[in-house]
């Protein structure tokens, strides 16, 4: 099972930088950038509900999974 974030490829998206990304959840800049890299294993519900409403996505946006084959 592989469940991976997809903050970097949001901002890609939306053409947002580190910066506007923290102006808009109130994140700090290290977290955004771990988020973004896919750096981290886990994150914390708060900053979860801070990124979500910021950029105005779900959990189902924020995550991608994909289980394992066996």
């Amino acid at each position: 099972m592989a469940i991976r974030c997809r903050l970097g490829e949001i901002m890609k998206e939306r053409g947002l930088s580190n910066k506007e990304v923290v102006e808009l959840t109130g994140v700090s800049r290290n977290t955004i950038t771990s988020l973004a890299s896919s750096a981290t294993k886990r994150i914390d519900y708060d900053t979860l509900d801070a990124i979500c409403n910021g950029l105005k996505i779900t959990p189902a946006e924020f995550f991608e999974y994909t289980p394992d084959n066996k």
